[in-house]
């Protein structure tokens, strides 16, 4: 089951039955974020669920020089909220007259008039009001008044104790660490582009890849060759895909993401394409020419097949 998307509150269907709602920025939809929307539904009880996020970060409008960068966009998040089983995820915009909501005006505009709540479920941490002086406390007190309770959701962790979060996943991708950020998550990373034409250099290597347009939706990882599947029209191929600025031949200013579908040749220009890293092969390095690439092209694709139980070129 998809549940329905709706931007802003203004939007929201009127209910015909109660809602329990849970708030948050869910940033990935990591394996936390997805424990409280088990919770949720599990809690349901023939009420409506739903699921409230914002169409950026916080600290983009509160500090914005201290804001991380998004781990899926406001549309890949909400697709993942969306397809988790509930019945509504609501985008609100975060604007400063938004962040600026006394704590009573936020439980009365969102909680009590936008969504009809009977019950709110939050992580221990949870604030909300200009400031955020709201706390779990006086959102108990709120519903105390308003007439809806509030659960508490338990943090989700790692094996060796580590709370599992965003900032954390952020932290692995951008070392290269897909196995500890797919472990987080509770799937593979993922990002999505539109192809762009590139300098076609890997077309006269002998490996045709597909260049991704700048901009791209999710977290690049750390630069390296890496074992993905590309995902495109419905149909999935095994890839390799490389992310730099191409060191061997020094001309490409900006960090670059190509894609090399393994067995199959693709006229993807214009296509938007979808990368689900599987594995880091090896770091990003300057060659001592373009048949010395070449070869280690090779290799990383022999590695590669390796990884995704693709057959061998002479199996």
């Amino acid at each position: 089951m998809t549940g329905a998307i709706v931007h802003g509150l203004d939007a929201v269907p009127q209910p015909t039955v109660p809602s329990i709602v849970t708030i948050g920025k869910f940033d990935g939809v990591h394996r936390g974020h997805r424990t409280v929307i088990d919770r949720l539904r599990d809690a349901a009880a023939g009420r409506r669920t739903v699921v409230v996020t914002f169409d950026r970060h916080p600290l983009s409008v509160l500090r914005p020089e201290a804001a991380p960068p998004p781990l899926l966009s406001v549309d890949q998040k909400t697709e993942a909220l969306a397809s988790a089983g509930v019945d509504l995820v609501v985008v609100i915009d975060f604007t400063p007259e938004f962040a600026a909501l006394s704590a009573d005006d936020f439980v009365e505009r969102v909680l009590v008039t936008g969504l009809g709540a009977a019950e709110v479920l939050v992580g221990a941490d949870f604030r909300f009001g200009a400031g955020g002086v709201g706390t779990v406390e006086t959102l108990r007190a709120s519903g105390e008044r308003d007439g809806f309770t509030v659960a508490l959701v338990d943090d989700v962790c790692e094996s060796d104790g580590r709370r599992v979060s965003s900032t954390g996943i952020r932290a692995a991708l951008e070392a290269g660490r897909i196995a500890e950020a797919t472990e987080a998550l509770g799937r593979a990373p993922r990002i999505r582009s539109l192809v762009v034409p590139g300098h076609q250099r890997g077309r006269d290597l002998g490996y045709p890849t597909a260049n991704l347009a700048a901009g791209a939706e999710g977290y690049i990882p750390a630069d390296g060759v890496y074992a993905c599947w590309l995902h495109v029209d419905g149909a999935r191929y095994g890839a390799a895909v490389s992310i730099g600025n191409n060191p061997t031949f020094g001309d490409v200013p900006d960090k670059t993401v190509e894609a090399h579908a393994i067995d199959v040749q693709l006229d993807l220009y214009g296509s938007t394409v979808e990368l689900e890293f599987v594995e880091f092969i090896r770091s990003m390095r300057k060659f001592e020419s373009g048949e010395a690439l070449a070869t280690q092209m090779g290799l990383d694709e022999l590695r590669i097949r390796q990884v995704l139980g693709l057959p061998s070129d002479d199996s």
